[in-house]
């Protein structure tokens, strides 16, 4: 059995860790962040201040990968999930009935919580594994280096710790492996270059969008149901969605470009639910008279970045590899990051003998399932940000149609599901002739339609952010 050390604790640390101690692996986990998610989830997702995690107060839609591994490697945590207040949702459940069932259907389906709900049941788990040890308030300050033979990579041996209560005595901790779980300012890449290693491949795409969000919950006594209503409207210099989420919360999100000169007012709460009002699918949910649970949090700098511990060379380092957002980090458009840490865990945890030998064969899995993820995610924020700022194309009309019919076409839904959860890329998905029959018949019906946006004109949403007048709903 191997011994690994795992850098950081969240939630692709833990099910890497969670998913190695299954397996019967020897695991440490170094957390340099002393607290825990615990039993009181409002207080831990609204006091918890985690600079590091900026990501952990935005809203999340956990996608059918994470409901696949937890139900396959840990169910106890799925049914935790569950008993703590998330709830699934199932992309035909916004039709009347569901159509005939067809294999695969049954992956269709998002966890709908906040992330401090998994974090809180990945976090009981691990304490009753009893091959995971979890050295919290310990931080690693570098990599341990063995001796190796002239001409091939360095390898990694352990790691260095900070002291204090997590470290050993000798302030370092052996391991047959490494995984750096520590995030997107991961500091592996410099402690490798600084140990003389070949520099990490790094490809790192910014965005120019801003995200602003608000939490809300229900009241006990209020309206519950929205009605039958999207869940995400756009004008054309914003987009908004709402997230329903764990034990009657949801968030409310708008989206623009960094640039947009507007952008800082939407930080005063009463400017960015007036704003939020405009858009048919946030006020549906404003209308129920939530009560409001957080300030307005803001968060930008949504770089996409991918971190390669191997060139054309080969790998540039042995035991060492990374996973989570250390490995892929994505803009949260598209919700990829949960999913795609806990697949990398799961492969990972399944063959990590043979990557504890010789990583090569990892670094090829992630190529070859994680890349293109992280390249179409890419292909997205170029368009959002091109449209955000006005500089896109005028929509095509049978592109536009095939996002809108598939809110009257299951055939059509099926496909922007499996897409959305990771299970097949768009050119394959709607590359059918079902689908392209389905759009065309819609088209048809619909010999109107035109490409458009259900959101307040700019003119409207100047007016409403300068604040000169409330705009009727």
């Amino acid at each position: 059995m191997a011994r690994v050390a795992v850098i950081g604790g969240g939630i692709s640390g833990l099910g890497t860790a969670l998913m190695l101690g299954r397996r019967g692996h020897a695991v440490t986990v170094f957390e340099q962040d002393p607290r825990q998610a615990g039993e009181d989830l409002d207080r831990d997702f609204h006091r918890w201040h985690r600079p590091r995690t900026p990501q952990a107060v935005q809203p999340h839609s956990f996608l059918a990968p994470v409901r696949t591994v937890l139900r396959a490697e840990a169910p106890d945590v799925h049914a935790d999930l569950l008993a703590r207040g998330a709830r699934e949702y199932h992309d035909f459940d916004w039709f009347p009935e569901h159509p005939p069932h067809r294999d695969g259907d049954e992956e269709l389906v998002t966890l709908r919580t906040r992330r401090i709900v998994l974090e809180a049941a990945l976090t009981a788990a691990v304490r009753r594994e009893p091959t995971v040890e979890v050295r919290r308030g310990c931080r690693v300050t570098g990599l341990a280096f063995g001796t190796v033979a002239e001409g091939n990579p360095p390898r990694v041996t352990g790691v260095r710790v900070g002291g204090g209560a997590g470290g050993s005595a000798d302030g370092t901790g052996a391991a047959d492996l490494v995984v750096d779980a520590s995030g997107r300012r991961s500091a592996v890449p410099a402690w490798l270059v600084a140990a003389g290693c070949r520099p990490p491949v790094v490809d790192n795409q910014r965005t120019g969008i801003a995200y602003l969000c608000r939490w809300y919950r229900l009241r006990a006594d209020g309206p519950r149901d929205p009605g039958r209503v999207q869940t995400g409207s756009a004008a054309a210099f914003a987009l908004a969605g709402v997230f329903p989420s764990d034990n009657d919360t949801f968030a409310v999100n708008l989206m623009l470009s960094t640039a947009d000169p507007t952008r800082g007012a939407l930080t005063d709460p009463a400017v960015f639910e007036a704003a939020a009002r405009r858009f048919p699918a946030t006020a549906a949910w404003l209308a129920l008279d939530p009560e409001p649970r957080s300030p307005v949090l803001a968060m930008a700098g949504l770089d996409n970045r991918w971190t390669s511990l191997v060139d054309a060379a080969g790998p540039v380092v042995t035991g060492l590899v990374n996973t989570g957002d250390s490995l892929i980090h994505t803009n949260p458009t598209l919700g990829h990051g949960v999913a795609l840490g806990l697949r990398a865990a799961q492969h990972l945890a399944t063959h990590v003998e043979r990557i504890a030998a010789d990583p090569a064969a990892y670094h090829s899995w992630t190529a070859e399932h994680l890349r293109p993820w992280y390249d179409a995610q890419v292909t997205a924020d170029a368009g959002n940000e091109q449209r955000l700022t006005g500089a896109a194309p005028v929509p095509d009309r049978r592109a536009a149609a095939l996002a809108a019919c598939a809110f009257d076409d299951p055939v059509v839904m099926r496909a922007r599901a499996r897409v959305r959860h990771l299970l097949q890329p768009a050119a394959e998905a709607y590359a059918t002739e079902e689908v392209d029959a389905a759009v065309t018949r819609w088209l048809a019906a619909h010999p109107d339609f035109t490409p458009g946006h259900d959101g307040p004109t700019r003119e409207q949403w100047e007016t409403l952010v300068a604040g000169d007048t409330l705009l009727p709903a």
